[in-house]
């Protein structure tokens, strides 16, 4: 349920609310009565183009069928604002869950530190094997 977009790591309003034991509605509408808690670094909505990927990737990774039907693109919350929707939800439910999300955030961000040079050798061989596809194409097409 975590996604990076925007280079953060952010979950989806509806999501949240299926974790928090809320209705989407009930969620947006306590951060739009505390508007003030949630500037764009805490949450934004996404565009047309970044829904439409994220639904892509529910498709295969999550059946897709809860994320559709939407009047409005989704909001999306970084770390602080999870941290924040704790705050006005005001429920012990919030409270705990947003304590293990903040905790799932640390250990995703322990694996990408202690697995950065793995990444980048990664990136590596995949840019010297699209050099050579390249290469086998130029030699095949002529």
């Amino acid at each position: 349920m975590i996604y990076t977009l925007r280079g953060k790591q952010v979950m989806i309003d509806s999501d949240l609310a299926d974790l928090y034991q809320v209705t989407t509605k009930r969620l947006n509408e306590q951060v739009n009565r505390n508007r003030n808690r949630f500037p764009f670094q805490f949450m934004f909505q996404l565009t047309e183009d970044e829904y439409k990927n994220l639904r892509s990737q529910f498709a295969t990774s999550s059946g897709g069928g809860k994320h559709g039907g939407r009047r409005y693109m989704p909001y999306v919350f970084t770390e602080q604002g999870i941290a924040m929707l704790s705050a006005v939800l005001r429920s012990d439910i919030a409270v705990e869950v947003s304590i293990r999300i903040m905790e799932a955030l640390v250990e995703m961000r322990k694996f990408l530190v202690a697995n950065q040079e793995l990444f980048s050798r990664l990136d590596r061989v995949e840019l010297k094997q699209l050099e050579t596809d390249k290469k086998l194409e130029e030699v095949f097409n002529h």
